[in-house]
């Protein structure tokens, strides 16, 4: 239905401009600045920031709009964001065609980024029901050691509560749960995709339109690159077609 995939570090220094044939040739690349918000754009509010004639696959970052998830509104446009350690989301509506791409980090996630760019799809006529949402690889919640403080954060986008201590307490107490406890004094270990799942349970998704890819780039260099392993600033693209 959408062309779509999560690409390895073996794609590495391409853009996605270079390996674009591998999911459809002959079609439109959009990208934007990820700055870890949670502001969505579509590929039209992008073609406004950049001019609508420049050749947006292989620009420079600093030259695209500041956004972590794009939403396409017509057919053939290819929508892209990198990651290393955060989790990337690419979402396809089965009645529409329409699909959008998502950089969801522990940020990012703490403001909904992913509920946001479901919003902008139903305002364009997705239905909830119609939505199918892939979350690839990313950092998993066993080695993923984070500030209490951070895990609170994340943890309120679902759990109401005011309070650091009962979102934490709760978390622990799910099905699954999404946070683990650490060693070290002040920290635990957070599974942000788990996070965004719960998240997308609670706008009433099922849990039948929602695959998470079972690979974590910390735990697997031979394929992926990890910032909190490496501290290098490399990244594996995701991207998936509107039709």
């Amino acid at each position: 239905k959408w062309p779509h995939g999560f690409f390895t570090q073996q794609f590495w220094p391409l853009y996605p401009a270079e390996f674009i044939p591998a999911l459809r040739p002959d079609v439109k690349i959009y990208r934007a600045k990820q700055v870890h918000g949670n502001t969505v754009v579509t590929p039209k509010e992008v073609e406004q920031f950049v001019g609508a004639e420049t050749e947006i696959g292989k620009l420079d970052k600093d030259f695209l709009p500041p956004a972590d998830g794009i939403v396409t509104e017509q057919a053939d446009r290819a929508v892209w964001i990198c990651t290393a350690d955060c989790t990337p989301v690419l979402i396809g509506d089965v009645e529409t065609g329409q699909v959008a791409a998502i950089h969801a980090g522990w940020r990012g996630t703490a403001q909904k980024i992913v509920p946001v760019a479901i919003a902008r799809l139903q305002s364009n006529g997705s239905q909830l029901k119609n939505l199918r949402i892939a979350m690839g690889p990313a950092i998993a919640g066993e080695v993923y050691q984070v500030d209490v403080q951070v895990a609170a954060q994340v943890g309120a986008s679902i759990i109401p509560s005011d309070s650091p201590q009962e979102i934490l307490d709760t978390l622990q107490w799910l099905p699954n749960p999404p946070i683990l406890p650490d060693q070290e004094d002040g920290k635990v270990r957070l599974d942000v995709r788990r996070v965004n799942e719960l998240q997308l349970e609670r706008m009433g998704i099922s849990g039948e339109q929602v695959a998470i890819a079972p690979h974590c780039t910390y735990q697997q260099p031979e394929h992926f690159f990890s910032y909190r392993r490496d501290k290098e600033k490399k990244v594996q693209w995701s991207g998936i077609v509107s039709s």
